[in-house]
C-alpha cells in the first residue's frame, strides 16, 4: 500500500508540529488529531530517529521540526514511517521481488516505471506544499 494509516498520522502530525512555536507533547498532538497515542508516540520515535523531529525532554519537552519546511519531502517522511519507500505493488520497486520469472513478466517494467514516477514526485513534494 502507497499510503498507510501511519504514513497519514505523520504528516498530520507534522502539519500540527509546523503550527507550533514550541515542543509539543505526544499527549497533546494525541488529542488534538485523534490518534492512539501509543501509536502515534512509535511514529513521532521513528521520524525523530530519521531527523525530521527533534525530541526534547523535561516539563516543556516534547517534538518540534528539526529541518525547515522545504527541506522534509514527503518521500523521507514516508521512509521514515514505513521503514522503507513506499510500494505501488510488492514487485514495483525491484525486479528481485517478482513472484514471476523474469522472462515471463511483461508487466514489470511498467510497474517500475510507475514506481519512480511516483517516488520522484514523493521527492519533489515538500511538508511545505501542505501547510
Amino acid at each position: 500500500m502507497l499510503i498507510t494509516r501511519a504514513s497519514e498520522y505523520a504528516l498530520l502530525s507534522l502539519i500540527e508540529i509546523s503550527n507550533q512555536q514550541n515542543p509539543i507533547k505526544t499527549e497533546e498532538l494525541s488529542k488534538r488529531l485523534a490518534i492512539p497515542k501509543s501509536f502515534l508516540a512509535k511514529i513521532l520515535q521513528n521520524m525523530a530517529k530519521s531527523e525530521i523531529l527533534r525530541s526534547t525532554r523535561g516539563a516543556n519537552g516534547g517534538f518540534i521540526l528539526n529541518k525547515a519546511l522545504n527541506e522534509i519531502t514527503l518521500l523521507s517522511v514516508l521512509k521514515s514511517v514505513e521503514g522503507s519507500a513506499p510500494s505501488v505493488f510488492e514487485c514495483s520497486a525491484s525486479i528481485d521481488c517478482c513472484p514471476n520469472s523474469v522472462t515471463s513478466c511483461q508487466i514489470w517494467p511498467m510497474l517500475h516505471k510507475l514506481q519512480n514516477k511516483i517516488d520522484n514526485f514523493l521527492d519533489e513534494l515538500t511538508l511545505d506544499d501542505l501547510v
